[in-house]
C-alpha cells in the first residue's frame, strides 16, 4: 500500500529497503520523504540491477541517486562479476574496497542435473511429455519452468492451460486483460493501467508468485525475472525450456530447486544449434551433464496437437 508506506517513510527510518521502481515511485510522488541524509546506499544483486534488458532498472536508479548526496558509501553485492561491474570497479574513486570469495563449487550435490536433446521443431511437444509425465508421477510437485523471452513465456502458459495443466505466468511485461474468449480478444479493451496503480504488472507479478507459492498453481512458467532472489523453497523440478546463453544465467535458475538440503532435478532443452552453450555450463559447473531418457513416440503422437494448440496461442497472444 503506497499510502501505508509513505506515512511510515515520514517518520524517517534509519533503514529502508526497497525495490527500485517501489522507492522511486516515493521519490517522485511524496514531499514528505527524502533522501538527503542518507549515509549508506546497498544495491544487492548489484549485476542485475545494473544490466540492461528485458528488465531495465536505469530509470528507477537515476531517481534514485539523484535524490542521494554525493557523499556516502555505496556498497554493491552480486553472486557473479559481471563486466559492467568489473568496469564500474575499474571506474569508481577513493580506492574502492573489492572482496570474492572463491568457490568451486557451483552447484550443490542435491541437484541431479540433465539435458534432453530434442529437435527445434519438437522443443514444445517434449515440454508438454515431460509436464504430463511429472504431474502423473508425482501430482504433488513444484515445477519451474524458464523462457528465453516473455512472449514463450506467456504463450506456454496459455498452452499448458488449454491442457489443464496448473499453471500461472511471470514475466516482466504482465498486463490486465479482461477475461475473453480467443474469438473475443480482438474486440476486447484493456483495463486503463497506471504507472504503477494497482493493475499494475508489479501487483500482478507478486499474485502470481503467491498462487504457486501457495501451491494454488503447481507450475509456474517464467522469464530470468524469477531466476534469483526468490524464496521458494519447496521446487521439486526446473525445466530449461531454453539453453541459458549464459552459465551464470542456468548456475541461478537450476539454483531455484535443490534449496535447504532438499533434492531436485533440473532439465535443459538442448537443440543442434544448443550444443556449445552446453559445454561451456559444464565447463563453469566443472560437472558433466546427464541425458534424461524419454520414449520418442510418446511425443510423436502428441506432436500435431501440441503444434496446433501453439499456433492458436500465439495468434490470441498477438492481441494481448
Amino acid at each position: 500500500d503506497m499510502v501505508a508506506q509513505a506515512l511510515e517513510l515520514s517518520r524517517k527510518p534509519h533503514v529502508v529497503i526497497a525495490t527500485p521502481g517501489r522507492l522511486a515511485d516515493h521519490l517522485r510522488s511524496s514531499s514528505t520523504f527524502s533522501l538527503k541524509k542518507l549515509q549508506f546506499l546497498v544495491l544487492d544483486e548489484a549485476d542485475r540491477l545494473l544490466e540492461q534488458g528485458c528488465a531495465d532498472f536505469t530509470a528507477d536508479l537515476e531517481v534514485i541517486l539523484e535524490a542521494v548526496p554525493a557523499r556516502r558509501q555505496t556498497l554493491l553485492f552480486s553472486a557473479t562479476l559481471t563486466a559492467t561491474l568489473a568496469e564500474l570497479r575499474g571506474l569508481a574513486a577513493n580506492r574502492p574496497f573489492f572482496w570474492e570469495a572463491a568457490s568451486e563449487v557451483r552447484t550443490v550435490e542435491q541437484l541431479e542435473q540433465r539435458y534432453l536433446l530434442v529437435p527445434e521443431a519438437l522443443k514444445d511437444a517434449y515440454l508438454v511429455h515431460l509436464v504430463q509425465t511429472f504431474q502423473d508421477e508425482h501430482e504433488d510437485w513444484a515445477i519451474i519452468i524458464f523462457t528465453k523471452t516473455c512472449k514463450d513465456c506467456q504463450v506456454l502458459n496459455m498452452m499448458l492451460r488449454k491442457y489443464k495443466f496448473p499453471s500461472v505466468a511471470l514475466h516482466s511485461m504482465m498486463k490486465q486483460v479482461r477475461d475473453a474468449q480467443p474469438w473475443q480478444v480482438a474486440a476486447s479493451r484493456w483495463i486503463p493501467r497506471p504507472s504503477r496503480g494497482i493493475f499494475s504488472s508489479q501487483k500482478q507479478r507478486f499474485a502470481a508468485l503467491a498462487k504457486f507459492k501457495s501451491s494454488i498453481f503447481k507450475i509456474l512458467i517464467a522469464t530470468d525475472v524469477a531466476a534469483r532472489g526468490l524464496d521458494i523453497p519447496a521446487v521439486q523440478v526446473v525445466i530449461n525450456h531454453n539453453t541459458p546463453g549464459l552459465p551464470k544465467i542456468y548456475i541461478h535458475r537450476v539454483g531455484r530447486t535443490a534449496r535447504a538440503g532438499r533434492n531436485g532435478i533440473a532439465i535443459t532443452l538442448v537443440t543442434q544449434y544448443d550444443i556449445h552453450l552446453v559445454h561451456a555450463i559444464e565447463e563453469e559447473i566443472k560437472l558433466k551433464l546427464k541425458e534424461f531418457s524419454v520414449e520418442e513416440q510418446l511425443v510423436l503422437d502428441i506432436l500435431t496437437q501440441v503444434n496446433v494448440t501453439r499456433r492458436e496461442c500465439e495468434i490470441v497472444s498477438v492481441f494481448l
